[in-house]
């Protein structure tokens, strides 16, 4: 069991990497007025999101599945683990979002600014935070 969860732990942190740095690229996609420049984005955020995201994502929920199976009963009337289920959830949305900003980036259709983009890059942050503090107190915020 205990592969099992380390496993998970890396998958998560490889994910949030990807969830942390690719808002940020974005930042620096939407400021830029160089079209080398922006190309040259469109493959950073392209093959971070493939290459280490989307598999981190995967690889997240499998194993964090796979833990919870270990003592579902225990996981499953858990105040704490739900709500940490509807934060996760939302992180894959907000994950899938990022994939269509993309899209919008690479068809150089998207008309966020850099501003947006910054305020943007802090939802994975405060949710992070609080499914540290869910998993270690096991208690409601």
């Amino acid at each position: 069991m205990l592969w099992v969860k380390a496993i998970h732990i890396i998958a998560v942190v490889c994910w949030f990497a990807m969830l942390f740095y690719l808002p940020r690229l974005f930042v620096y996609h939407a400021m830029s007025d160089d079209q080398n420049t922006k190309n040259q984005f469109k493959i950073m955020e392209r093959k971070l999101y493939w290459g280490i995201g989307l598999p981190s994502l995967w690889l997240t929920i499998i194993f964090g599945v796979w833990v919870t199976t270990y003592a579902w009963d225990y996981y499953t009337a858990s105040t704490w683990f739900w709500i940490k289920m509807a934060l996760v959830a939302i992180l894959v949305v907000y994950h899938h979002v990022c994939g269509y900003f993309i899209r919008q980036l690479r068809d150089n259709l998207c008309t966020k600014s850099h501003v947006f983009f910054r305020w943007f890059n802090e939802v994975p942050t405060v949710i992070l935070l609080a499914c540290v503090f869910l998993v270690v107190v096991k208690q409601p915020l």
